[in-house]
């Protein structure tokens, strides 16, 4: 059987320089991916928002949504993952879908959106570090102390080979994914709580389009927020060139990470609702002082207040990691662009591998320069860590991110049917109805932010980073798409560069 009946179009790689290979297998890309999610805080952080003013009770089945949505996207990229190996991942399969024209857009907001995730993560880290300190050994320090002690470890950690990232990142992750088993698997042995597992009231699909029944709630903001807490598991694919076997690990690891992740966000946050009590547990969500209540309570009930105590360091050490995670993204990202031979002083630099680690350096030291520049502008304004740096930034990366998760879902359909490459992967469900479905999927959360995008604030909706986000996604797009028109009309040759540097499927793995 015929495989490919349009060759694919590759650039020149001679003179790129190439990331470490066989670096990292099928456990350490999913750890990379998960860890992008940071399950311990979208399960404390996100959780109480969609029950306290999302969909109540029913926030559980927002999570339930939310994985056949993102489990569709997943099978239609992860389809094209194994076809294509590119560590720019989105710009590149956008790229051979729709054009180098919408590949360019898309990789100018895709990469601002793993830019910024890293220091709104280092925001939320700070604000855990800084509470830990003080309501455990009651020593106050500044929070920009701990953001850039976070920034310096990310920088260091992403210059090396990426397994000892992957080993880093294994550690939290277990941790973190073992803390909250602990909690839930308590509930589920006891039997649930005050009513029972209350499946009716808690997983019904219906329930997760319903408001709760308070003034204000929105079905909608719970979606959101239900979605919000995968950002970053489509990082499996820019590990691809680093991996052992990329056709396999990537398509894999993809499922596994949405998979894996969004059963374990299903049942541990019914387990939580249910032990807490549905009805106490709103009440518990709509107040900042209480809300953590909905996971501590059961814990505390359980095993005592130490594993409090470790519940908050693993807060810490989980936002970390989730940190660490987006800055190796960014890091690829950066370098992904860079190395394309659009620019040759771009190729010379952050298109620049370590001799020895096969680790993007340079691209990591430009990204932590980007970071450390929005840190201090956000400590030169005044703001705070948490309802400042760590909103603002997580709703401007989400907006890009959700976009072109869309574009990409798309890209999937129009790369095997209407360009007819690999006849023998095109099948009617798997790249195309799964994908459709997935990407009309991810425009209804597009619009779930932008409908809540003040709920979603909070006190940081009036600042002017706010009232800009959409101006900027929309002309950093702009701003892409003019680049690859003036190539396309300018330059042919950089214009046929445009996401070509990918590894081929007769390539040689050492």
């Amino acid at each position: 059987m015929t495989e490919d009946v349009v060759p694919r179009q590759t650039a020149p790689t001679d003179s790129v320089q190439r990331l470490k290979r066989n670096a990292v297998g099928t456990f350490g890309v999913i750890f990379m991916a998960v860890a992008t999610a940071a399950p311990i805080t979208a399960m404390v952080g996100n959780v109480p928002i969609a029950v306290g003013f999302g969909n109540g009770s029913h926030a559980p089945a927002g999570y339930l949504v939310a994985t056949v949505v993102l489990g569709l996207f997943a099978i239609g990229y992860a389809t094209m993952a194994k076809h294509i190996t590119a560590t720019g991942a989105f710009y590149g399969y956008i790229s051979h879908g729709l054009g180098r024209v919408m590949g360019m857009a898309s990789g100018g907001i895709i990469t601002m959106a793993y830019v910024v995730f890293e220091a709104s993560l280092i925001g939320i880290f700070a604000f855990f570090f800084q509470n830990f300190l003080s309501s455990q050994f009651g020593f106050d320090i500044h929070w920009l102390i701990p953001a850039l002690l976070m920034l310096a470890l990310n920088c260091i950690l992403t210059y090396f080979d990426v397994n000892l990232t992957a080993k880093v990142l294994g550690v939290f992750l277990v941790t973190e994914i073992v803390m909250l088993s602990l909690g839930a698997i308590a509930v589920a042995v006891k039997g649930g709580g005050p009513d029972g597992f209350a499946v009716g009231e808690i997983l019904n699909p219906v329930g997760a389009f319903q408001p709760a029944a308070i003034a204000g709630a929105s079905a909608g903001l719970g979606l959101f927020f239900a979605f919000w807490s995968w950002v970053g598991f489509e990082s499996t694919a820019m590990y691809g060139e680093e991996s052992k076997d990329p056709k396999r690990i990537i398509p894999r690891a993809t499922m596994i990470a949405v998979l894996g992740v969004g059963l374990f966000y299903v049942f541990v946050s019914w387990m939580a609702i249910a032990g807490t009590g549905p009805k106490q547990a709103v009440e518990l969500a709509q107040s900042a002082d209480t809300s953590s209540e909905i996971f501590f309570a059961p814990v505390r009930t359980t095993y005592g207040e130490w594993a409090i105590t470790l519940f908050n360091i693993l807060l810490v050490s989980g936002s970390f990691a989730c940190g660490m995670a987006f800055h190796n993204c960014a890091s690829r990202y950066l370098y992904a662009l860079g190395r394309e031979g659009l620019s040759t002083r771009l190729q010379d630099t952050l298109g620049a591998t370590h001799k020895t680690h096969g680790s993007p350096h340079i691209a990591s030291f430009v990204q932590t320069g980007i970071t450390l520049v929005l840190i201090l502008a956000f400590f030169a304004a005044g703001m705070d860590p948490y309802i400042h740096m760590y909103t603002l930034l997580a709703i401007l990366g989400t907006m890009a991110i959700l976009i072109v998760q869309s574009l990409c879902a798309f890209s999937v359909i129009a790369y095997f049917h209407f360009h007819k490459n690999h006849p023998s992967s095109a099948h009617w469900f798997k790249t195309f109805l799964a994908p459709l479905l997935g990407g009309i999927g991810m425009l209804y959360v597009v619009y779930l932010l932008w409908e809540h995008k003040e709920s979603a604030a909070g006190a940081a909706s009036g600042t002017l980073l706010f009232k800009l986000t959409p101006w900027i996604v929309v002309g950093l797009f702009a701003l892409g798409a003019a680049m690859a028109l003036y190539f396309k009309f300018n330059d042919k040759r950089r214009y046929e560069l445009i996401g070509r540097i990918v590894y081929d499927d007769s390539e040689i793995r050492d």
